[in-house]
């Protein structure tokens, strides 16, 4: 074989084996896991559970970076224009779809710049309003409200996000005038509904559960057609008398478009692993989370189902983000 032929071959392997190189270089690298919301918000309190079993699976690290507000789109650009050589992963819930359905001046491409990868939870949100709040129900929330069109408030974690639109489908659905008020976060919104300065909050169910158990907020209603296992006292809102009300808060791991399939499928599994684990199951139990695995393609169908279910209803209720 001439020295030709023999540096050709070399530089064969070389190239075959480029990626298996730098996938191994990959597997020591520490995972950023962005998250769009303050630390203590639903998104953050199940991103931390889901990051801890996954950095054990991997025997990386995998580090929860808060990057709060614009509806969890900032973590998602962020994400978006990361390298996709797998350091990067985006935990985001519903809002995502919400985003890209409604907002036209995203300054990335939800479905192009980023990549679905693992579903892991599909929670109803919770009607809470303070201990000391008048009201006792969700038929009092409706009269007073058009008693007084215009004067109740309701929270959430920031416009557009899933508790945004579940105070959005209570206006449509019942008829109401109300005002919303957004935070950069669940807990902040609690906190001011917890005091009074808000009237009621549609609360990601480990926030508004934690300060429901606590007696510091009273529980009306949960959002999905039937009751919360975690709640069974609770009644729906459709059981509270708005017709077809439902609404669920999901949560999932998105990666960079650009991320080879083969980082994508390694993320996915290792996630679907750890959501087998016990101690995993009994944290979300403990933090009022419904576990819901969804594998990679079951996940991307979910993403797209839901674009275009929140496109109809804004067409519906003329609802507008930009």
């Amino acid at each position: 074989m001439t020295r030709q032929l023999i540096n050709r071959f070399l530089l064969a392997i070389s190239i075959s084996s480029g990626f298996s190189i730098q996938a191994q270089a990959n597997d020591n690298k520490t995972i950023r896991a962005y998250v769009g919301y303050v630390a203590g918000s639903s998104t953050d309190i199940a991103a931390r559970i889901v990051s801890q079993a996954l950095g054990d699976e991997l025997k990386q690290n995998v580090i929860v970076e808060n990057r709060g507000g614009a509806a969890g789109n900032i973590a998602a650009d962020a994400t978006a224009k990361s390298a996709g050589d797998g350091s990067t992963i985006l935990i985001a819930q519903n809002g995502l779809a919400i985003s890209v359905a409604l907002n036209t001046a995203l300054p990335f491409n939800g479905t192009k710049d980023l990549i679905p990868i693992v579903g892991f939870s599909a929670t109803p949100h919770i009607l809470v309003v303070g201990a000391n709040s008048p009201y006792k129900n969700v038929g009092e929330i409706i009269a007073a409200a058009k008693k007084e069109p215009g004067k109740l408030t309701y929270a959430s974690s920031g416009i557009g996000n899933s508790d945004h639109m579940a105070g959005e489908m209570f206006n449509v659905l019942a008829g109401l005038n109300t005002i919303h008020v957004p935070y950069k976060g669940g807990a902040p919104a609690a906190t001011d509904t917890i005091g009074g300065q808000i009237d009621y909050y549609f609360a990601g169910m480990p926030v508004g559960l934690a300060q429901y158990r606590g007696g510091k907020m009273r529980a009306l209603a949960v959002t999905s057609k039937e009751r919360f296992s975690g709640t069974p006292e609770v009644p729906t809102m459709q059981e509270s008398g708005v017709k077809d009300y439902e609404i669920t808060l999901w949560q999932g791991i998105f990666m960079p478009a650009s991320t080879p399939i083969e980082m994508q499928k390694k993320i996915s599994e290792a996630t679907l692993k750890v959501l087998s684990q016990q101690s995993v199951k009994d944290s979300f139990t403990k933090a009022g989370i419904n576990m819901a695995p969804l594998n990679q393609d079951d996940f991307k169908k979910l993403f797209l189902v839901d674009i275009g279910r929140w496109k109809d209803i804004a067409k519906k209720s003329n609802i507008k983000l930009n």
